[in-house]
């Protein structure tokens, strides 16, 4: 099979396939004679394995040392590790729904809080930045960001809490409110306002790198890209607004691929 076959089976971006070959996570097939790479099943179970593992919250480093390991195993070896991979990722799967249920018969009761949906972790993140953030004006922005933080808390199922990867000092907790402002100020402008291209790289330029590494397991290359992409978020944002956020993930994304 071409690669954008062996991409679309297991279920990822032919950019991704490439990024691996890239990282000498899973070898490059040789260019037959009529010019193209051809993979076969061992290729497509080594592309699988990469993924659960990923999703499982292992960094591409130490995916890389799993699969050293795996060179020396039968097929029936490798396969028995990648059911294993899944019956985990299974098993969190379940204990996110959990979560999710409790907070939804709370939400029917009416007692859903906003910040009953977030981990302890995540919950002294909040209280950090807000602490930062309390003499500053207010944020329309910086209260969209808190619910998709919470949304992501709770469903979160990786081995790395997602609040214990966003920078807590007081000066980051500015530095992103006053990009919050900066948001707010594009709430009625159009899609190429100027200002638009400028806010995300700076934006961009303050995600932590295990931030990316995170974003890029929950599949960063593959958002929707499309008018979806704001229905997605809490709340409803500007035209001008979307862009940001979308050229925000292209910029991850390129970031992800060059790491």
């Amino acid at each position: 099979m071409r690669i954008g076959e062996l991409a679309e089976l297991v279920g990822v971006s032919t950019r991704t396939v490439r990024h691996y070959h890239r990282r000498g996570l899973m070898p490059e097939p040789v260019r037959r004679a009529n010019g193209y790479r051809v993979y076969g099943l061992r290729d497509a179970i080594v592309l699988a394995r990469i993924r659960r593992l990923t999703e499982l919250g292992l960094s591409l480093d130490e995916v890389g040392d799993v699969l050293a390991d795996d060179q020396g195993r039968e097929l029936h070896e490798i396969l028995l590790a990648l059911d294993e991979d899944l019956a985990v990722q299974e098993q969190r799967i379940r204990e996110r729904r959990g979560r999710l249920a409790v907070l939804i018969e709370s939400a029917e009761r009416g007692e859903l809080e906003a910040d009953d949906a977030v981990s302890e972790d995540m919950r002294r993140f909040l209280s950090k930045r807000d602490s930062a953030i309390r003499v500053l004006p207010e944020s329309e922005m910086a209260e969209r960001e808190r619910e998709l933080l919470a949304l992501m808390d709770s469903t979160g199922g990786g081995d790395r809490p997602l609040a214990a990867m966003l920078p807590v000092t007081p000066e980051d907790a500015v530095r992103g409110h006053e990009l919050h402002l900066r948001l707010d100020e594009l709430a009625d402008a159009a899609v190429d306002d100027p200002r638009v291209e400028a806010l995300a790289a700076a934006i961009v330029e303050g995600v932590p790198a295990e931030v990316v590494a995170a974003l890029e397991a929950e599949g960063l290359r593959d958002l929707d890209m499309g008018d979806s992409f704001s229905a997605a978020l809490p709340g409803s944002v500007g035209p001008a607004q979307a862009e940001v956020l979308r050229q925000v993930i292209r910029m991850l994304a390129a970031r992800s691929a060059t790491s």
